[in-house]
């Protein structure tokens, strides 16, 4: 049996690129392992960088639908306001510009498996059409009420905390339940640094295969101050690193001072420091160098950071929207049973009671109307489904 698990990991490791000798990378590698062969959802969390489409890439490719497509979605690189369109499809005419039929990527994904990456940013509206396709693989094309059905495999990965999202009611609960059906939790790489040479041989060996390079390795003491570096980008970060150190030396030997030439000043505190006998010229050089680059990294972040905030004020203002758009709706109710007291004579006078005893009474009387349909009750009194439910809830009324 070790032979097989052996021999399985190492096929891993060829085919989709997956490496680590760590209890960390093993566990993960483990999980795929189990998951792959079954139709269950799979939630992998990890930071930026740390390889979650192509663990979602081995799944696939383990699975029963290997023959059929994976579909790969970026839902953070989507806007919110055409990522229902894009996930689910439109018919013509559905909104502005929508000058044709398109084909949704569910669709596109059907008998196959799709990767929702950075799920965590889906807007709450669209998540609850995602629970419907998990809980019964229906769903409708936007500006269409015809319902279509997919079978259609669920791999989601985020970077958030999606407990901490479904606290703070950015992320709905059943939602959350139903993608961590499995979890594969991907550790950063500071996490495993025993796995850092292998990446680094793996790394340069193929793009040296591509390039025709010649690979005469890395010393040892290349490889210790490879590992000492915190790499915030993760795996990714090391492997473009890794490249552009073996291409631009073409032919030569890594060692620490090669390393040195090509790190952040931020990535390595002690690398100027260390080398106390570097001439005055040199050095001048090298911190020009730095500072360069240090600025190049401080607009790359500064940029990233703008990124954040303007999902978290697009977050904000839908929430907002929604405040509002309830509040509006009391409103239309209140105006519905002004009406309602004003043109029917009602026998009790209106000052003889409260106003959420009479707004109670007609929502009563809209019901009985008909026959508790919640729908038709609420498009009878101007307001959404979800106010009605509130309202309803709020009054003790059964639901």
């Amino acid at each position: 049996m070790d032979n097989l698990n052996t021999q399985f990991r190492r096929n891993f490791q060829l085919r989709y690129g997956i490496i680590g000798e760590s209890n960390l990378m093993q566990d993960a590698i483990s999980m795929v392992e189990k998951v792959a062969p079954t139709d269950l959802p799979v939630l992998i969390n990890g930071e930026t960088g740390t390889g979650k489409e192509v663990f979602a890439n081995a799944i696939h490719n383990l699975s029963l639908r290997k023959s059929k497509p994976f579909v790969s979605v970026n839902c953070g690189a989507i806007p919110d306001t055409l990522l229902e369109a894009e996930l689910f499809g439109h018919e013509k005419g559905a909104f502005t510009n929508a000058v044709e039929q398109r084909v949704g990527f569910f669709e596109a994904a059907n008998n196959g498996t799709i990767f929702l990456d950075e799920v965590g940013e889906m807007p709450i509206v669209t998540q609850v059409k995602l629970l419907r396709i998990l809980e019964t693989g229906e769903y409708s094309r936007l500006g269409s009420s015809a319902i279509r059905k997919v079978n259609v495999r669920i791999i989601a990965a985020t970077n958030r905390n999606l407990e901490q999202e479904v606290l703070n009611k950015n992320f709905r609960q059943d939602l959350f339940y139903r993608l961590n059906t499995v979890n594969i939790v991907l550790p950063a790489l500071r996490e495993h640094p025993e796995d850092i040479p292998l990446y680094i041989n793996y790394f340069a060996e193929k793009i040296c295969r591509q390039n025709s390079i010649q690979f005469l390795g890395f010393t040892d003491d290349a490889i210790k101050l490879l590992k000492g570096m915190r790499w915030p980008g993760n795996i990714r970060e090391l492997k473009n690193f890794v490249e552009k150190v073996v291409t631009l030396e073409h032919g030569k030997l890594i060692d620490k001072t090669i390393i040195k030439k090509y790190l952040f000043k931020h990535d390595e505190p002690d690398v100027i420091e260390e080398d106390k006998h570097i001439n005055t010229t040199t050095a001048l050089v090298s911190t020009v160098k730095q500072d360069i680059v240090s600025s190049e990294a401080l607009v790359l972040r500064t940029l990233l950071e703008l990124k954040q905030d303007i999902t978290d004020i697009k977050r904000a203002l839908a929430k907002l929207g929604a405040e509002i758009g309830d509040i509006a709706n009391d409103v239309e109710v209140l105006k519905d049973t002004a009406v309602v007291n004003y043109t029917e004579n009602v026998v009790t006078p209106m000052q003889n009671i409260t106003l959420e005893e009479q707004e109670k009474r007609t929502i009563i009387e809209r019901l009985n109307e008909f026959y508790g349909n919640k729908r038709k009750t609420a498009q009878s009194l101007g307001i959404s489904e979800r106010t009605l439910h509130r309202k309803l809830k709020e009054y003790g009324m059964n639901d």
